[in-house]
């Protein structure tokens, strides 16, 4: 049998060629970290974790990711079992064999160590078992690995992926000292790759804080403490029979949590939380296989881009699968329906297996039926949610602002300030379409009041309740608008004198008294045409700010 050979791409395509985003490093090893506080805990090396409480309690392990831009290293160093000294070389050394179980570890296929190679010159594994007084050191020279890799793909030096190894890999060992921690794990990136910013967070003053945002909604760790609905999602869970795993996890000394709040913007203003909705999914066997959670608030419009919490996150083990949009293509009737929501998908069955990037699952039958799922709900209970929510918002909005529109009208015929017969009628047809509108959005809020189509969507309508009692109830007041008296009849005219004194009816009658009708006439209609000329030359807003301010110069 002919002896097989792995080239030398084979270490990029593990580590440059695997992820597309370099802050996936972090995921990789806080996911290693956690399965060894895990396995810490079972041991009685560490006292256990009680997070899903009003009180968490997170044990005694902790996760520590220490940033230090200044000089181009970051940390990440774990408390638990460590690996020991026999063990370490066989671990580390080798490539895609993992001790770890899949179904019961968050990592499994012995990969993930190595994603820190493409980003830094020096790459160094440094951990000591709990009973042992060895330090043991793996040292990756992470430059000459990539130049021996680059050489190999140009074909100026054919090199094999152990070749590669060989080469760039070393191991020692120590006698553990005062200064080291009884049981630890550590890696250490050195010198960060200056294309690499971003592993510090960019190019800005609050570098440490892009860090943490990140790592608040990827990472498995407990809400922020003031989000109000932590204790029903944990108390949820425990219904279940299913535990939300955390985990004590620090950038730089501080805590990180889930940034979830109550109280976030969209782009039709401010809304909130009022609620929680939950659901549960089975597979054919009555197999819970994922359930979720989403808040109910009055769906206005899509959630402000810059809100981190926004969207239906997928998360297996509580470790974030892909990133805030990777449900985005689920809602099938309207892409955007995702960015309406805040909420979490927890995906229980071991059958769900992430694959190697993490950014979703390995495609097979139950991935098929999971999809099937969560389209049927996504396109349906979810869609009429966040649709009739905005369809409710659209309504309001629509007659107050014609009840605005109707304000002004009166009062610029009340203040004479129309500018011309034109201008008055033109007004006013727009507002009585307008009025025709807005009745038939309030027929329809009228149908959506006496038969919701979900309970989500009668406690939407309920949350808004007092807005829509305290609409205006004009909507027919248009039609008990009269023409304005012009007096252009031949039996008025007569009548008239040669300076007009009746009531004036518009903005020149007032600015111009001692002009002719006639001159009144021309003047008015010239202005008309100038404010034509400018609504359609410029947006409604802009027009009106215009259009305004020339009235007020000319009073």
């Amino acid at each position: 049998m002919a002896e097989y050979t792995f080239g030398a791409n084979i270490i990029e395509n593990l580590t440059t060629g695997m992820y597309r985003d370099s802050k996936v490093i972090y995921r990789e090893y806080i996911q290693n970290a956690c399965d060894q506080i895990d396995q810490a805990e079972k041991d009685g090396i560490l006292r256990p974790r009680n997070p899903n409480t009003q009180k968490p309690d997170l044990g005694e392990g902790e996760i520590n990711i220490w940033l230090e831009s200044e000089n181009r290293k970051i940390t990440i160093e774990d408390n638990a079992t460590g690996i020991r000294e026999s063990d370490f070389q066989r671990i580390l050394g080798n490539i895609a064999d993992s001790d770890k179980i899949l179904g019961e570890n968050k990592g499994f296929r012995g990969i993930g160590r190595l994603c820190g190679l493409a980003y830094c010159h020096k790459l160094v594994f440094t951990t000591r078992y709990s009973d042992e007084d060895i330090v043991s050191v793996m040292s990756c020279d992470a430059k000459k690995m990539r130049k021996m890799i680059n050489d190999a793909n140009t074909k100026i030096q054919k090199y094999t992926a152990l070749d590669v190894l060989q080469a760039t890999t070393e191991f020692s060992q120590r006698k553990a000292t005062s200064d080291d921690k009884p049981h630890f794990f550590c890696v250490d990136l050195i010198d960060i790759n200056e294309e690499n910013e971003e592993l510090f967070g960019g190019n800005n003053s609050d570098n440490q804080e892009q860090i943490m945002n990140y790592l608040s909604f990827t990472a498995p760790v407990d809400y922020d403490g003031n989000f109000m609905y932590r204790k029903e999602i944990y108390e949820h869970a425990k219904s279940l029979g299913v535990k939300i795993d955390v985990y004590n996890i620090k950038v730089n000394g501080q805590d990180i949590f889930k940034r979830y709040k109550t109280h976030f913007k969209t782009r039709n203003g401010n809304d909130d939380v009022f609620d929680l909705e939950f659901k549960e999914f089975y597979d054919s066997k009555n197999n819970l296989m994922f359930w979720l959670w989403f808040g109910k608030c009055s769906f206005k419009a899509a959630i402000d881009k810059k809100e981190l919490s926004r969207g239906l996150r997928l998360r297996k083990e509580n470790i974030q699968i892909g990133e805030r949009e990777t449900l985005r293509d689920m809602f099938t009737r309207d892409g955007r329906g995702n960015s309406y929501f805040i909420g979490e998908i927890f995906c229980i069955s071991p059958d769900l297996v992430p694959n190697t990037q993490r950014d979703y699952f390995n495609e097979d039958p139950v991935r098929i039926d999971f999809e099937h799922k969560l389209k049927d709900y996504f396109n349906n209970e979810l869609h009429d949610v966040y649709y009739e929510g905005s369809d409710i918002n659209a309504t309001i909005k629509k007659v107050k602002n014609y009840s605005e529109k109707l304000t002004e009208f009166n009062k610029k015929e009340e203040e004479q300030s129309f500018t011309s017969d034109e201008e008055y009628e033109r007004e006013k047809t727009a507002l009585e379409a307008q009025r025709r509108e807005v009745e038939k959005a309030k027929e329809k809020l009228d149908k959506k009041i006496e038969n919701p189509k979900s309970n989500v969507v009668a406690q939407i309508i309920k949350r808004r309740e007092s807005e829509i009692q305290n609409l205006p109830i004009t909507l027919n007041t248009l039609t008990t608008i009269e023409s304005p008296d012009v007096n252009n009849s031949t039996e008025n005219s007569e009548k008239q004198p040669e300076i007009y004194k009746a009531k004036k009816k518009y903005l020149v009658d007032r600015l111009f008294p001692d002009k002719s009708k006639a001159e009144r006439k021309l003047l008015s209609g010239l202005l008309d045409k100038i404010f034509i000329i400018i609504q359609k030359s410029t947006d409604a807003k802009t027009s009106e700010k215009i259009i305004t301010k020339i009235k007020e110069e000319l009073k």
